[in-house]
């Protein structure tokens, strides 16, 4: 009889990954007990992911229709980083629906090569102003399967 309880989570290697950003640490990021705070870690998930969209010319965050709100979020932590370590952001698309797309991505330290965290993302893609979902333009999804 099973307990219902997934496998406890564990890192993962580059090769899981399509492609990277890389992030520099900041002062701030560290707290208390000298490691990079828990939060940074979704902030760095985000930055990595629009970074790309940005990158592929399918993010405009200032001028577009669309726009992406998180609906979901998760993280592992297997090893800390601290400042002033860079880190490496591997991103890939788990899943691609009508309005919405799950992102993973996987924090390595410079040069490390297993995940110190990963996690995901879920954004539903919405009209700026009625902020009620639209389906993903065709080029957009395009994009996002070179991501799979």
């Amino acid at each position: 009889m099973t307990s219902g309880l997934s496998a406890k989570p564990q890192p993962e290697p580059r090769s899981a990954y399509r492609l990277f950003q890389t992030i520099t640490t900041r002062w701030m990021d560290n707290d208390v007990y000298g490691h990079v705070n828990n939060v940074v870690y979704y902030s760095w998930f985000d930055t990595a992911v629009n970074a790309e969209l940005i990158k592929q010319g399918v993010l405009d965050m200032a001028r577009g229709d669309t726009i992406g709100l998180v609906i979901e979020t998760q993280c592992n932590y297997f090893a800390p980083l601290t400042f002033p370590q860079l880190i490496e952001a591997g991103i890939r698309v788990a899943h691609i629906g009508n309005s919405s797309v799950r992102y993973e991505v996987g924090l390595f330290a410079q040069g490390e090569m297993q995940t110190a965290a990963k996690g995901h993302f879920v954004h539903v893609y919405v009209d700026r102003h009625s902020r009620r979902p639209v389906l993903l333009p065709k080029v957009f999804k395009r994009i996002l399967e070179n991501f799979l």
